[in-house]
Parts: C-alpha cells; sequence; structure tokens
C-alpha cells in the first residue's frame, strides 16, 4: 500500500478510536451538567476540545483525520481527558505517528531455538503466536489440550478465530465472555503498528464477515497490554480446569510471543495428565 494511503488509513483509524473512547464518558463524570437537551450519551468534541485545553476547530479536524500536527503535551491533555489507559495512550500515540512503528516479523519459520522451548516446556501446553494470534508453532500438550475443541475442520491456526467460528467453543472456554473480548483487544493494541497492512486489512474484514460477535468487539476500539491472564477450561475427558496463561517475548523474532498455560491449583495439576490421548 502506498505510504500516502497507510497514513490516511492511520488517521481514519485514529478518529474513530477517539470517538470511541468520547462516547463511553458521560458529562457528569467530568463534572458538566447533562443538560435537557442532549442527545449523546458521551461527550461531546467541543466538550472533550474545552477540558483538554485545546481548540474545538483543532480537534474536530483531529477526529475527522485531517493531516494536523499533534505534539505530545497536546495528546498527553487530550489522553487524560478521555481517561485513557495506558495500553490505549500508548495506542493514541501510535496511531498519531509520534512513537516509532515497529517493522512487522518476517519470520517464515520457527527458529530452531524457539522449538526447543517449546518442546522442553512439556508437559505444560505451550505455543507460538504473532500479534493476529496465528498459531505459528505448539508443543505436544498444546495440540493434545485442544484436540477435542473443534467440531469443524481447523484450517485457520489461529486462536482468536477458533474462539468466534467454532461452535462448541463457549462450551470449552468457560470465561470466553472475559477472555475473548481481551484477545479482541490486544488484536486491536498490534493493529496500530500495522494499519494499511494489506494481510491485516483482509484477515479482518473476513473475519468481521465471518463473525458478528468479533465485529461488534472490534467496532469498540477497546486495546490491551499484555497481562497474566486466568483461562478456565472445561476439558470433555479431564473436566474444569484452572490454566494461568503466561507470555513469553521471542528475543531473536519481534512480535512473536510463546503462551504457556499453568495449572492455577493443585486440582488443576491432577487433572492435566488427563487431557493427553494416551491417558
Amino acid at each position: 500500500m502506498p505510504q500516502t494511503q497507510v497514513h490516511t488509513s492511520l488517521r481514519e483509524e485514529l478518529g474513530q478510536f477517539l470517538k470511541a473512547c468520547r462516547a463511553r464518558i458521560g458529562p457528569e463524570e467530568v463534572g458538566l451538567a447533562p443538560g435537557p437537551r442532549r442527545r449523546l450519551s458521551g461527550l461531546r468534541r467541543e466538550e472533550v476540545a474545552l477540558l483538554a485545553g485545546v481548540g474545538v476547530t483543532w480537534y474536530t479536524w483531529l477526529e475527522q483525520g485531517r493531516p494536523i500536527n499533534a505534539s505530545s503535551q497536546v495528546l498527553d491533555a487530550v489522553a487524560r481527558t478521555l481517561r485513557m489507559e495506558p495500553p490505549e495512550r500508548e495506542h493514541l500515540y501510535r496511531l498519531a505517528e509520534l512513537t516509532p512503528s515497529r517493522l512487522p516479523s518476517t519470520v517464515e519459520t520457527v527458529p530452531d531455538t524457539v522449538g526447543e522451548v517449546l518442546r522442553a516446556l512439556d508437559p505444560l501446553p505451550a505455543t507460538l503466536v504473532n500479534g493476529r494470534f496465528d498459531v505459528l508453532a505448539s508443543n505436544a500438550a498444546q495440540e493434545e489440550l485442544f484436540w477435542e475443541w473443534h467440531s469443524l475442520p481447523c484450517l485457520h491456526k489461529n486462536l482468536l478465530w477458533c474462539c468466534v467460528t467454532e461452535p462448541n467453543a463457549r462450551r470449552f472456554f468457560v470465561n470466553y465472555d472475559e477472555e475473548v473480548p481481551y484477545m479482541v483487544a490486544r488484536m486491536r493494541a498490534e493493529y496500530g503498528r500495522h494499519v494499511g497492512d494489506p494481510s491485516w486489512e483482509e484477515d479482518i474484514r473476513r473475519l468481521s464477515a465471518l463473525s458478528t460477535e468479533f465485529a461488534e468487539l472490534w467496532a469498540r476500539h477497546e486495546v490491551a497490554e499484555p497481562q497474566a491472564r486466568l483461562r478456565q477450561l472445561d476439558h470433555p475427558r479431564a473436566g474444569r480446569m484452572n490454566l494461568r496463561l503466561t507470555e513469553l517475548a521471542v528475543s531473536e523474532a519481534p512480535g512473536l510471543r510463546i503462551q504457556v498455560s499453568t495449572p492455577d491449583d493443585p486440582r488443576s495439576w491432577a487433572l492435566l495428565p488427563r487431557t493427553r490421548r494416551s491417558s
């Protein structure tokens, strides 16, 4: 995609992100009276501008995606006004092109050392993914943990796709309603580094067409940073298990990360061997 189109896409994404953040904050939350004729549930553009100490025209142009300059001080003021969390603030800066973009991973094959780490982590399930949750490699424990997950053929090799397109996902994934929005928010944060990338744009378009749920979550413009997560699975043979998900960055392949699932309690440790096919 030509560079000018990339800049345009970044600005459009920035505008949509700001609108979404503005819509979630009520006037009473920032000390403003709601007013009898108010139609919007969130803040107006002029209210954001007033509270942030910037010009109304400037802020309007920012939301409209116009090619205007934004300093870090001004963006900080907007971020404070819209009560952005640290990952949201980073996302704002990236879309405004005030932080250097990290080049996407060009790794075509999994480094041998990473494969060795995955195998060494067995019996803990571990998988190597990128920012879109594409599965690049897994150890045997990971594959056997999920080998009964699918009622449909798994053709996409992507953790997020497996969640939102597989009919059995909600039954197997107990805290689905907590974890899937988090995964989409993680992907949205990573998307800030890949706005305009044809493969990312096509992947999002296809998944949005296949899953109304994903499309609705994507439209929220929520972003999240990496954090340890508790995932509750109802395994067909092992039963209910609590697994602590930890992510490890791969230094030799920027943009890739190893996800490791560790039983979170003695019962889950005892049940883990039952997830193996030979059990």
